[in-house]
């Protein structure tokens, strides 16, 4: 990343990540990996039943058509994984997480739904069959850390590598709204499968990136479960069964006659000159919300190493602590008029979870004025909720 801010501002003069939207990435790339503290992943444990249950084979572990069976089987397997979560409504819910950037570079990588896990583990199941698990637990991993690198605009054309794998440039075409970017390039590591099915498209018109309708947040609840509200609400609109069915089940542009994946004419058309979503605010309260988000990101670490050894209720509590910590730098980030009031219980319970040794100390030299600007900021929200208070009540007078 850090690679790719350097030479981004050497090309091109201007900064290709945004605090606001890379906090936002990395947040909801920390949130999904939340349920890993209570339970094993969906993905392996299906696949380890279908595995031990049903399979048809025994393959050689040390024989290489074993591994590039393996290597093949997930790979197919996520381009149908990938293509559901567009063409499903209520898969998008989950999928369009990752979507919702309007900025493209290796942060957009990590931002990953809270929910899809839920939903991906049936598409590798035919696998499973045939496949060892520990082949599957390779290759899932390969598969997703190769998915990595691809999100950037630094990587223009690699010449005849483009006609098999999935690059930088096929997928800056998924990422786009453009109407010839919808549904398009479904590859994880090949984009073969989307040559075979005819879901592909070469990148030409300037890609502009995001939703269709942007959502003009940067709070992550929002960013994440926006979407299930939404269908919700639209089900609610019609009055036969089949209609509230297929709000989920058919893809997000349906509607009552139109076809199952709906009708792009509807799509609001793209000029390549819209300007990603950025609202201005201080440097200073940029500095703020990065300290802040470098220190929950320390707590979410220790979190990690630690979870064998902690109870299930102080995983439960320190799991509540960043949801809260996340919620209100984005509270922050959108300058919402409850943020200050948010923050300063934030605040409240970050100094409350530092004196009681919920967290993990900072290195010695980090500890105390690192304890000190929790208490400063602990002073400061204070009096910013206690001012908009008073406030409100000048104004009710």
């Amino acid at each position: 990343m850090v690679l790719e801010l350097v030479v981004g501002m050497l090309t091109s003069g201007d900064p290709i990540y945004t605090v606001s939207d890379g906090i936002t990435s990395v947040s909801c790339g920390m949130i999904s990996r939340l349920p890993q503290l209570f339970m094993r992943g969906c993905e392996l444990t299906a696949y380890m039943f279908v595995w031990e249950h049903f399979r048809l084979v025994d393959l050689a572990w040390d024989s290489a058509w074993t591994w590039w069976i393996a290597f093949l089987g997930v790979d197919l397997g996520y381009y149908w994984l990938h293509r559901a979560a567009h063409e499903v409504s209520f898969m998008w819910a989950a999928h369009q997480v990752h979507h919702s950037s309007e900025q493209y570079n290796l942060t957009t990588a990590l931002r990953q739904s809270l929910t899809q896990q839920f939903t991906s583990w049936m598409f590798y199941l035919p696998l499973a069959l045939i496949a060892p698990p520990s082949f599957f637990a390779v290759h899932i991993q390969l598969n997703l850390l190769y998915q990595f690198w691809i999100h950037t605009e630094l990587i223009r054309d690699l010449g005849p590598l483009e006609w098999i794998l999935n690059t930088p440039k096929h997928h800056r075409v998924h990422h786009g709204r453009n109407i010839y970017c919808l549904d398009k390039n479904y590859g994880g590591i090949l984009i073969i499968w989307d040559r075979l099915f005819g879901t592909f498209a070469p990148e030409t018109d300037k890609v502009v990136y995001g939703l269709v309708f942007p959502i003009k947040t940067f709070e992550m609840v929002h960013v994440q479960l926006h979407y299930y509200l939404y269908l919700w609400k639209r089900s609610k609109t019609y009055t036969k069964i089949s209609n509230k069915l297929s709000t989920f089940f058919k893809g997000p542009s349906w509607a009552p006659g139109k076809p199952r994946l709906g009708d792009y004419k509807l799509v609001p058309k793209v000029t390549g000159k819209e300007i990603p979503y950025n609202p201005s605010w201080s440097l200073p309260l940029q500095a703020y919300v990065v300290v802040h988000f470098l220190l929950v990101l320390w707590t979410y670490h220790d979190l990690f190493q630690k979870k064998m050894i902690l109870s299930q209720f102080t995983i439960l509590g320190m799991t509540a602590y960043i949801l809260l910590t996340l919620t209100a730098l984005g509270y922050i980030i959108d300058q919402r008029p409850t943020a200050s009031v948010l923050e300063m219980l934030r605040c409240g319970v970050l100094m409350a979870m530092q004196r009681y040794t919920h967290v993990k100390p900072l290195p010695l030299p980090l500890a105390v004025p690192t304890e000190a600007f929790v208490s400063l900021s602990l002073l400061f929200w204070a009096l910013q909720s206690f001012s908009q208070l008073t406030g409100i009540k000048k104004k009710n007078v």
